[in-house]
């Protein structure tokens, strides 16, 4: 990488360092919120980080961290995330059917796409697909855009979604019977 370029990918956004301690996940802050409480003395402060972990390999979680300190509200989101690690099933780089969700206001739509149509979604959403490794996906935002409350709704959907061999695990039946007839 040339001199002065930092850790900057070819899509444009930047890495950050792994805070995880583990090198397989990945964190992606989704949005800092700055909050302030009113007290005797004035007001006070502080930062609520919303942060989403991965291993780009199906596994995927989400957190918040609040703080007086920028840097200690997104360790605390992380810490969270990897607390709330869910496995999400990606079938050659999509999901296996069509999800819509819903959290608070935020409303969430995310469908299968066929390879080579990349990951159409947008900030919020986009990252949890992403950490999550779903290549291939259309997903569309309805209602709020407040970033938790689109995260929070994304992962109902991802939690929701089954494969074939669990639903045929389910109906007591194996997955060569749904398939020959």
């Amino acid at each position: 990488m040339a001199q002065g370029q930092g850790n900057k990918r070819k899509d444009g956004n930047r890495e950050q360092q792994s805070r995880t301690g583990d090198p397989d996940l990945k964190e992606r802050l989704v949005g800092i919120n700055r909050v302030a409480k009113t007290t005797k003395g004035g007001r006070t402060f502080s930062f609520a980080a919303t942060v989403v972990v991965g291993d780009e390999k199906g596994r995927v979680g989400h957190g918040m961290g609040k703080s007086r300190e920028v840097a200690t509200a997104i360790q605390k989101g992380i810490d969270n995330a990897k607390k709330e690690m869910i496995n999400v099933p990606v079938i050659n780089g999509t999901i296996p059917h069509r999800q819509e969700s819903k959290y608070a206001g935020a409303h969430v739509l995310i469908r299968p796409a066929s390879p080579g149509t990349g990951v159409i979604a947008g900030g919020a959403m986009r990252a949890v697909l992403e950490s999550a490794g779903i290549k291939n996906v259309l997903a569309k935002s309805l209602g709020s855009s407040n970033h938790s409350n689109v995260v929070k709704a994304t992962f109902n959907a991802l939690k929701s979604l089954r494969d074939a061999k669990t639903i045929a695990n389910t109906r007591g039946i194996s997955v060569t019977k749904v398939f020959q007839g």
